[in-house]
């Protein structure tokens, strides 16, 4: 069953540090698609046009999913920059997220070993201290129900995290709402139980 709750990047998320006088700049962003997390490359390369190598990864989907994944090295040595990134975001408890790492160069090689973990370690102390939010994904469904049953359908909407969007008043009144999908069955068998059978369920998506 696909995961439908995970947690994502509140918001664009930066640290910096300076490693034998070159300068790495870690910013990671949600991404809930693949072009979304190329746009958000290309954004910190508008941002710092002048930066000597702009390397990234992501991983859109649920945390440690690898569906949908991508890397760059953007120049340096194969291996030393994207792989490194790619296994912090991987290990990461967070899922739909970009990471871009730019870096000034400062005049002084690292060596393999030394942007492997440069690059890696940029991810992970930014991952340390990335604001979360959780991501939801909500279905629509509409409920219509005796006059005599709102009382005690209202009183479900709690408990299964339901929203409402509308309301509408004819022979019986008619709900629309939103609620997470994985609480869809347990709340339609709990209406069914509350009306007897008789509430009957529309569109969902």
């Amino acid at each position: 069953m696909p995961v439908s709750r995970y947690l994502v990047p509140a918001g664009t998320h930066r640290v910096t540090e300076e490693v034998k006088r070159s300068r790495f700049i870690t910013t990671l962003a949600r991404a809930s698609g693949i072009p979304e997390a190329q746009a958000f490359v290309q954004q910190m390369r508008d941002e710092f046009p002048d930066a000597t190598h702009h390397c990234w990864a992501y991983v859109v989907g649920p945390p440690a999913t690898t569906a949908q994944i991508g890397m760059s090295d953007d120049g340096e040595p194969h291996g030393t920059a994207g792989p490194s990134m790619l296994n912090a975001l991987l290990h990461a408890d967070v899922g739909d997220v970009v990471a871009v790492v730019t870096r000034f160069y400062g005049g002084r090689n690292l060596g393999t070993g030394g942007l492997v973990r440069a690059y890696g370690s940029g991810v992970v102390r930014a991952l340390e201290t990335l604001p979360r939010v959780e991501r939801i994904e909500f279905v629509n469904l509409s409920v219509a129900v005796d006059y005599a049953k709102v009382s005690g359908l209202e009183q479900l909407f709690p408990s299964f995290e339901v929203l409402v969007d509308d309301r509408r008043f004819d022979a019986d009144v008619t709900f629309d709402l939103r609620l997470p999908d994985m609480q869809v069955a347990g709340f339609r068998t709990a209406v069914l139980d509350l009306t007897r059978g008789q509430a009957r369920f529309g569109h969902d998506g």
